[in-house]
């Protein structure tokens, strides 16, 4: 072989010149193309499991300690998405900062689909009205699932409080200008921002009074201290049902299954007014479409089940599954709904 045959020669065949495989006889193309199909086929397997998803445990980050209504609901859906999913998945609690750590930690995951959370309007659609210069934004670094349950608000007072019913409510605050006083779980969460736009629409002018947790504030309500609270359903009914609170309306468009003799604000004579929380699961904003497609539809027949349905609606929650592009028009809308309320009523972190 001539010194430019040798040059000609692509440099993995140069380096394989002294091999042993050089003294073995040429693979003819029918043989060569039979070995290829048949690695082809071997790899199969390889490729599906790598293709398979969820391909590990899957966790649904929860912003709020063990024992709310976000961490049940959650539990609930961990069993059934399991079952659906054929993956584990497990409840994982990051509270704190209003839920701001739960976003920042769900935005810095593999966007592959392992890892969603389970946001409130709090965390979701109201922090970045109230919270200035957030690392990140949860309407812009994390995609929709679905929605997952949506819960009513209860106007209830106090046992003393001077009206009888929603009107007499409306009529006790006009006359009386911030001598009402109304509590919440805190700044800018749906039991203050319930309140507010309560205020708007009905023409009053009532007290907000911010507590930690609606707990604090229900004791309050009990003991005389303020006159009324807009909590949500499920940590309302009891104390309704005790006798030691009265529950003037509910906020949701149709009276609510857990309190039928309650009317809505509306049937009281508050035309249009409807105030809900919900529950929505997400995902980091880079996950493959079809991934979330998958975990949607997971959720959406996880919700289906009876007792799930059942269970939720024990809890004041009612089941609202949605395709992810619907769960992400949902929460454009609650944004721009609460930007208007916090605008007009000049909500501040610094306004208790």
């Amino acid at each position: 072989m001539t010194n430019e045959q040798r040059d000609s020669i692509p440099d993995s065949e140069a380096e394989a010149g002294n091999s042993p495989l050089m003294l073995q006889p040429p693979i003819s193309p029918t043989r060569r193309q039979a070995l290829g199909l048949l690695a082809g086929v071997l790899c199969l397997p390889r490729i599906a499991r790598a293709e398979a998803f969820p391909s590990r445990p899957v966790r649904i980050i929860v912003p709020f300690v063990p024992g709310g209504s976000s961490d049940v609901i959650a539990r609930l859906l961990a069993p059934r998405l399991t079952t659906i999913l054929g993956q584990q998945v497990i409840v994982d609690n990051r509270p704190g900062a209003a839920g701001n750590i739960a976003v920042e930690l769900t935005a810095r995951a593999n966007p592959d689909g392992h890892t969603m959370m389970l946001g409130a309007p709090g965390a979701l659609t109201v922090n970045p009205l109230l919270y200035k210069g957030l690392k990140y934004i949860p309407l812009r670094d994390l995609a929709p699932v679905s929605m997952v349950g949506q819960l009513e608000h209860a106007i209830v007072v106090s046992r003393n409080f001077p009206a009888a019913d929603l009107a007499g409510f409306i009529q006790y605050a006009r006359a009386n200008p911030d001598r009402v006083t109304y509590g919440s779980s805190g700044t800018g969460t749906t039991t203050h921002l319930a309140g507010a736009l309560f205020a708007q629409q009905a023409g009053v002018k009532l007290q907000h009074v911010g507590y930690r947790g609606s707990g604090q504030a229900m004791l309050d309500l009990i003991s005389g201290n303020i006159n009324a609270m807009f909590d949500l359903l499920p940590s309302a009914i009891g104390h309704v049902r005790g006798g030691s609170v009265r529950a003037l309306a509910t906020t949701g468009p149709s009276r609510a299954s857990q309190l039928p003799e309650v009317p809505t604000a509306i049937e009281a004579g508050l035309k249009g007014f409807v105030a809900t929380s919900w529950h929505a699961l997400m995902t980091p904003k880079d996950t493959p479409p079809q991934s979330i497609a998958i975990l949607s539809a997971a959720v959406g027949k996880a919700l289906a089940e009876p007792e799930v349905v059942a269970r939720m609606q024990s809890l004041g929650a009612k089941p609202i599954p949605s395709a992810p592009a619907a769960t992400a028009e949902f929460l454009r809308a609650d944004a721009a709904r609460w930007a208007g309320v916090i605008r007009t009523a000049q909500i501040t972190l610094d306004n208790q």
